[in-house]
């Protein structure tokens, strides 16, 4: 039986910690007559199994990247090429995704990525996640720990003043993302290796978002060699909480892809 080809451009969404694929719902169905989405859960969210890896040995993005390209085979054909967005865990994910399938990845768009391995250890904005985790790691209960983790990203408080039930969910995922920030801190990639990267890049923030994401932005925008930096409304969660702006943003950017393509 004879198919008409899908003739729209492939775009991979990666989502935050603590969150899921279905993060981008909104925009996959504004936008699906003109963009062929593959939103992909990231291991230990959504419908993907917690990562078996973590306790054989040190986790690291190298595992979350992989896996996603294992997922990425059963969507794309091989050697397709596709823009890649990423928020959050998801943007350094992305980063980490498009170093190792280079020749595949047509843009790169990315919120906060939470890449501070970039950051030196002399960097205020490197030190102030590190004290975050530290506090994570040393808090006496999950509970505890994800509220520091959930009070950062939006407000103090933020924990306390959602549903019993979203608290029970996050709680339950504050295991994974431990992890998150143990690949995080341990991946060995450097400013200098982004120069590889020579794909049009759009890197964004919000304007109250806090400032080690800010400083992983700046300094992540001016490594890569086609990138343009913009700040949005919100904090680190806008493509949630203010997820009509970013995406139109987002969808700016891919729009000027396709004319340039």
């Amino acid at each position: 039986m004879h198919t008409t080809p899908d003739t729209r451009p492939a775009v991979v969404l990666l989502h935050s910690s603590l969150s899921s694929r279905s993060q981008w719902t909104t925009l996959m169905a504004e936008q699906e007559a003109n963009y062929r989405f593959i939103a992909i859960d990231l291991l230990g969210y959504g419908k993907a199994a917690f990562p078996a890896e973590a306790a054989a040995a040190g986790y690291t993005l190298a595992h979350e990247a992989d896996a996603v390209a294992a997922a990425l085979a059963s969507h794309l054909d091989a050697g397709e090429q596709f823009h890649l967005v990423g928020h959050s865990y998801g943007g350094a994910t992305a980063l980490r995704l498009a170093r190792q399938m280079r020749e595949r990845v047509l843009s790169l768009s990315l919120f906060e990525p939470v890449a501070f391995h970039l950051l030196p250890a002399s960097d205020a904005g490197r030190q102030e996640i590190e004290a975050v985790v530290a506090r994570i790691n040393a808090a006496d209960s999950a509970a505890d720990a994800t509220r520091a983790f959930i009070d950062y990203w939006n407000r103090a408080g933020a924990f306390d003043a959602l549903p019993e039930v979203q608290r029970q969910r996050f709680t339950n995922g504050i295991a994974k993302v431990k992890l998150d920030f143990v690949a995080l801190l341990g991946e060995p990639a450097r400013v200098a290796d982004m120069a590889q990267l020579d794909v049009p890049a759009l890197v964004m923030a919000g304007a109250k978002g806090p400032a080690s994401t800010r400083r992983v932005a700046e300094t992540l925008a001016a490594a890569l060699p086609q990138a343009q930096f913009t700040l949005t409304v919100g904090g680190h969660m806008a493509p949630i909480t203010h997820a009509a702006d970013v995406n139109q943003m987002l969808l700016g950017f891919l729009e000027n892809q396709r004319l340039l393509a």
